[in-house]
């Protein structure tokens, strides 16, 4: 049985499963669905075509679902897909895809702080933290363990590496590329995430690796092309130089050098 207070008003066609909690005076519409052991703590809204999974926990005025800011939108069927275990911290806004049929999506173990934004067809990994007030515009994609740093404002259809970090109040107009450090107006590539990959596991190995492919591309005075292939004759194939190299080169807005 899930406990839903007297005050929560929930559409009869909203899917409810089993041991949620649902607080006062929050809003669950007619095709929202919400898995196992989520937690609404008061004045949450959930929207649109929603889907949750498991022991998801919304604080208060937390919105999640609604539709697309993109005065692009023509109607139709647009989804908010969220996996498991995410916390949405006090008045987080998560929005819909725009286009019919597409969705803004997020994985699990995510930490979003108070105020942070995920607009349109946005795409999430696993374990983000996303600080206080930090800004995804339409488009943009975002990589397991990444950290968006308080008040930064992230460019539509940038995307954000694995393992990377943006500093508080940073600009960003072109990709972060994974394992690294980006701060600045407009943001730039500062270092390797040292701190976070540590943390995450990554080997002495590959940490000593992703320093050396770092002074190749940002600070050898190569172009992106040959900064590459140095990179590939001189470093170890270890998966997370291969994982550098793919996105870099994958890059349709460039990277903040």
């Amino acid at each position: 049985m899930s406990a839903i207070h007297s005050t929560a008003i929930l559409h009869p066609g909203a899917k409810i499963g089993p041991d949620c909690e649902i607080g006062p005076y929050c809003v669950v519409g007619e095709h929202v669905e919400l898995g196992p052991r989520c937690r609404l703590h008061s004045h949450v809204v959930i929207d649109g075509h929603t889907r949750l999974g498991e022991a998801n926990e919304l604080y208060p005025f937390a919105a999640i679902g609604l539709k697309t800011q993109d005065l692009k939108w023509k109607g139709g069927v647009a989804r908010t897909e969220i996996g498991s275990d995410n916390t949405f911290r006090e008045h987080v806004t998560v929005h819909s895809a725009t286009a019919d049929g597409d969705a803004t999506v997020i994985g699990s173990h995510n930490n979003f702080l108070s105020y942070a934004h995920v607009a349109h067809d946005c795409r999430l990994g696993d374990r983000i933290i996303m600080s206080n007030v930090g800004t995804l515009a339409g488009h943009v994609v975002v990589e397991d363990y990444a950290i968006v740093g308080g008040l930064a404002a992230v460019h539509q259809f940038c995307r954000i590496g694995r393992m990377s970090i943006i500093g508080g109040c940073s600009k960003v107009v072109q990709d972060v590329p994974p394992y690294m450090m980006a701060d600045g107006n407009p943001a730039t590539t500062r270092t390797v995430n040292k701190v976070g990959m540590e943390r995450n596991g990554v080997s002495e190995e590959a940490q000593s690796a992703m320093r050396q492919a770092f002074k190749i591309l940002f600070r050898e005075g190569l172009t992106i092309g040959n900064a590459l292939t140095q990179i590939e004759a001189d470093i170890s194939p270890l998966p997370e130089i291969q994982h550098l190299i793919q996105f870099v080169r994958a890059s349709e807005r460039g990277i903040g050098k």
